[in-house]
Parts: structure tokens; C-alpha cells; sequence
């Protein structure tokens, strides 16, 4: 494949606000555990603000020695209900239309549970289009961290560099691109607020859209 300016080998994308919405299911389960450990539900505002990290590392912190159990309870709810309330974002099938037609090579990696995650991508009718779904758990340490980036450009034979790019939403998207050494891309329908100060992408498109339209 000849390398064309703006034109990346590789494109390893985020999932959920990136991709595909499906925060309803996300803040049913979560607010169920909470309800479950006796603990004051959230509000969705506040489930968008605080879930980034995966259940492992975030779970311990909010329910201690219990959060087992509330994992147990979050996971029995998500299953129950994640494929019914999942779609794609804006421009999302669009766009890996684009990239396949373009020979790039797709990845995911994401923050979510790995078994989650992947019938999330074949119930979308997207699992043609990624080479290497990486979620939680399935690398030795979960986002920012750089393992599960490494994990997944291993399994697609790239070795990390400016032209592999990472896309997601959050500041621990582009940490994780920033501590792999890949180009950190961020979609995010705003200004970038102070959160991202320490790790500045080196793309912003307010959708996928617009991304498009740049790799064009």
C-alpha cells in the first residue's frame, strides 16, 4: 500500500462514544449495582462523566471488598440489554466503508469487556471490517496504559508509529496513544477542555464525518 499524506497504515479505534452509542445499557447495569451495594444511583450525565476506565480497575474504588459482587450484578444487566439498545454513531459505517475500500488496517481497542465488545462489533455487522477487537482483560493491563494498544497492533503484524493512529473520545484515549507512540486522533464535538491539557491530540474532527472527509 503506498502511503499518501494524511493517509494512515493503520486506524485503531475506541468504541463507545467513538463508534457506537450505548451508554443507555452502560448506565442501566451500572445504576443497578449501585442500587444492588446500597449505594445512590446515578445520574446519565454523571455516568458519561466518570465511566473511561475498565470494571477492573474502577469497581474496586467504588465498592471495595464488594465489587465482585456488583461486577456480577452489572454484568447479569448488560447482557440482558446491551444489544437492544446499541447504535452506530453518526458517519460510523460510512466511514469503514471509506477505510476498507482504502485497504487501511482496522482495529479496535477498548475499555469495555472484551466478550462485550465483540458481539457489540458482529451484532452491528462490523466484524468484516476489524482485524483485532482488543477489550478489557484481554491485554495484561486495560487503557491508558499502552498493553492493549501493543496487544492489538501485535496481532496485526504494525509496529507502533505516526502512521498507526488511535481515535477516540476521552483523555485516557489519547494517553493511551501518546504512551504507545502512535498518533492520538480525538472526535469530540467540542472545544477541548483542560482534562486533555497533558495529552493534546494531534487530530480533532467534531465527528466522524468530518474525519472522513480529511483522509479524502
Amino acid at each position: 500500500m503506498r502511503h499518501r499524506k494524511n493517509k494512515p497504515e493503520a486506524i485503531i479505534f475506541d468504541w463507545d462514544d467513538t463508534l457506537a452509542d450505548n451508554w443507555q445499557s452502560i448506565h442501566g447495569a451500572l445504576n443497578a449495582a449501585l442500587k444492588a451495594m446500597n449505594q445512590e444511583t446515578w445520574s446519565l450525565k454523571k455516568t458519561k462523566s466518570n465511566v473511561r476506565r475498565s470494571l477492573r480497575e474502577s469497581f474496586p474504588e467504588m465498592f471495595g471488598d464488594q465489587w465482585e459482587d456488583a461486577a456480577d450484578v452489572f454484568y447479569k444487566h448488560i447482557h440482558s440489554t446491551h444489544l437492544e439498545t446499541l447504535k452506530p454513531l453518526y458517519f460510523a459505517n460510512e466511514l469503514l466503508e471509506q477505510l476498507m475500500k482504502s485497504e487501511t488496517i482496522l482495529g479496535i481497542v477498548s475499555n469495555k469487556t472484551g466478550d462485550l465488545l465483540r458481539a457489540e462489533c458482529e451484532h452491528l455487522g462490523w466484524n468484516d471490517h476489524f482485524n483485532n477487537v482488543i477489550g478489557a482483560s484481554d491485554a495484561q493491563k486495560d487503557k491508558p496504559a499502552a498493553d492493549p494498544l501493543f496487544l492489538c497492533l501485535e496481532g496485526l503484524s504494525i509496529k507502533p508509529g505516526k502512521d498507526t493512529w488511535y481515535v477516540g473520545d476521552a483523555p485516557t484515549d489519547l494517553e493511551c496513544a501518546i504512551n504507545a507512540g502512535v498518533t492520538g486522533v480525538l472526535i469530540k464535538n467540542s472545544f477541548i477542555t483542560a482534562d486533555y491539557g497533558d495529552f493534546p491530540p494531534h487530530y480533532h474532527f467534531k465527528d466522524l464525518y468530518e474525519m472522513a472527509k480529511f483522509l479524502i
